[in-house]
């Protein structure tokens, strides 16, 4: 097992594919996020609370968990490239055993997963620590609070791309694997929040699931607003955290299941 991993972290650190990964990460945290920081929730469209504000503070870092689609479409395409390029067939010649095959990808994704979301989370907190201080902003939440969150939002980003890598799995085409990765998440869920009645199965969805982890509350309870329906009750976040990671293991599982009966050509 400890050979293929490193067969794996070989393979990928070949690609220039990981390399933009993080390089996003940082943009994303400290130059998306920053950007916002510095302009101030209060002066959005619609505006929202200020960073001195719990409430203000919790939206914007959950604004983080928006970029989920990132990680999830490079797990998807790192898994599906190979079916693309013919190379998995030859890595099948030399490890038969599929399924090791599989567990040494899935863990090399983990760790990959991890590094962008320590990337993501890191900038993040330099950004915004750095426009408090140069704004002369007290924030809503003590810097160890602000740490924990951007801590689970690290925490999403590996689910993310694990689940990403299980669809790719699942479904070999890599466009079609993109479509219904980054659909789901930004068509799909938003969709099913409208309808009334499948609405309340948000919380269960990996929608409802990573803004329970990461506390972020505020499109759900926008869009239970402008519906008048209910407010979303969403789980507590290690609740939320293992619902996510369900979900994951469940994408890797059933690929397994259909790698171990597929033929890889």
């Amino acid at each position: 097992m400890n050979l293929l991993i490193r067969a794996e972290f070989r393979r990928l650190l070949a690609t220039r594919m990981w390399g933009g990964l993080l390089l996003a990460a940082a943009v994303l945290g400290g130059g998306m996020f920053g950007a916002m920081a510095l302009a101030g929730p209060e002066n959005f469209d619609p505006p929202m609370p200020g960073l001195d504000t719990e409430a203000g503070l919790r939206a914007i870092l959950g604004i983080l968990g928006y970029t989920a689609f990132v990680p999830a479409a490079a797990g998807a395409l790192a898994v599906t490239s190979e079916y693309r390029h013919r190379t998995a067939a030859v890595t099948f010649l030399f490890a038969p055993r599929r399924g090791r095959v599989l567990a040494a990808k899935l863990a090399t994704y983990a760790v990959v997963g991890l590094a962008y979301g320590l990337v993501l989370a890191g900038t993040a907190a330099v950004a915004l620590f750095a426009v408090a201080a140069a704004r002369d902003v007290s924030l809503g939440l003590p810097a160890t609070a602000v740490l924990a969150l951007l801590g689970r939002i690290a925490v999403a980003m590996v689910v993310y791309l694990l689940l990403g890598a299980g669809v790719g799995a699942l479904i070999h085409h890599q466009v079609a694997a993109l479509c219904v990765v980054i659909g789901y998440l930004y068509v799909g869920e938003p969709v099913l929040m409208m309808i009334p009645g499948v609405n309340t199965l948000y919380p269960i969805l990996p929608g409802g699931a990573t803004a329970a982890l990461t506390d972020f509350t505020y499109v759900a309870d926008a869009i239970s607003t402008e519906l008048g329906s209910g407010t979303v009750n969403l789980l507590p976040p290690a609740a939320g955290a293992l619902l996510l990671t369900a979900y994951a293991v469940a994408a890797s599982a059933i690929a397994l299941l259909l790698l171990l009966r597929r033929d890889v050509t």
